[in-house]
């Protein structure tokens, strides 16, 4: 059963302490290559700089559960980060959650979760705010929330920028070392019970990919330019896979999308670049 009782307590997290290697390998998770050396190298000309979805890892120990879960029915769905400054290349960060809402939908629930992370002294660094849908946690008459307003791309229109990167056959062995230790993700048979061929993506690390490609894209690399990046899961992409970042430029956003060869996997996405 979900505890209602959680939407709206804000819960203090506790700190998240890290240096430049934590830096580091977050960003060759996400495939960051040597070419890419403000993201890779600790005495980079100009300094060390931190890929902005690196907030997701700093973020995932302030999530907060609303009662006990079953994780094999606890699915993410959105993702959001958005950033008020860089974040800083090592250090402490204060972290916060809250469970804003739990949307009944029937056949399950939507559990937003959003977090929150604050310098020593106080300034706001990030939010991150995740959408998960419980499977079979539904129909306990709660309001059933917002309907999705599908986000596409200009029909007729070639994106403003369109970048290519190829995962290895490893990278979902290697972004796990972060933090996220699903053996989904690394087992085979884990992977079959689970109804998968065999091993997937993190969806995060799919997401810190096109991360990466909005930067390179609409940024020319300046984290400073890059303050906002929402994204829906749609489907799963598996370790070897190329994924292609697409961006088209409407008004003041950059409509989003990421496919593999097969499957659009990243969906109903816009970042905000300033």
């Amino acid at each position: 059963m979900l505890d209602l009782s959680f939407i709206g307590k804000k819960e203090k997290k506790g700190v998240f302490e890290y240096d430049w290697k934590d830096v580091i390998l977050y960003a060759l998770g996400i495939g960051t290559q040597s070419d890419e050396l403000q993201f890779v190298y600790e005495d980079a000309p100009g300094g060390l700089k931190v890929i902005p979805s690196f907030s997701t890892i700093i973020a995932q120990g302030a999530l907060i559960l609303p009662g006990d879960i079953d994780f094999s029915r606890y699915l993410h769905g959105e993702m959001l980060i958005r950033l008020y400054q860089s974040i800083p290349k090592n250090g402490k960060i204060l972290r916060e959650g809250e469970i804003s809402d739990i949307y009944d939908k029937g056949k399950g629930a939507v559990i937003v979760t959003k977090t929150s992370g604050f310098l020593d002294n106080g300034t706001h660094l990030y939010d991150a705010d995740y959408t998960h849908f419980y499977l079979g946690a539904g129909g306990f008459g709660g309001e059933s929330g917002p309907k999705n307003v599908p986000l596409k791309p200009p029909e007729n229109k070639d994106p403003d920028f369109s970048i290519t990167y190829e995962t290895a056959e490893n990278q979902a062995a290697l972004y796990r070392l972060n933090g996220d230790f699903n053996p989904l993700h690394v087992d085979p048979e884990f992977a079959k019970k689970g109804g998968q061929v065999k091993p997937i993506l993190h969806g995060l690390c799919t997401y810190g990919f096109a991360t990466r490609a909005i930067l390179n894209g609409a940024c020319n690399g300046d984290i400073s330019h890059f303050k906002e990046f929402k994204a829906r899961f749609m489907n799963v992409a598996y370790p070897g896979e190329s994924l292609t970042t697409e961006g088209w430029k409407v008004n003041d956003k950059y409509i989003i999308q990421v496919k593999t060869q097969n499957d659009i996997v990243l969906g109903d996405a816009y970042a905000i670049i300033e």
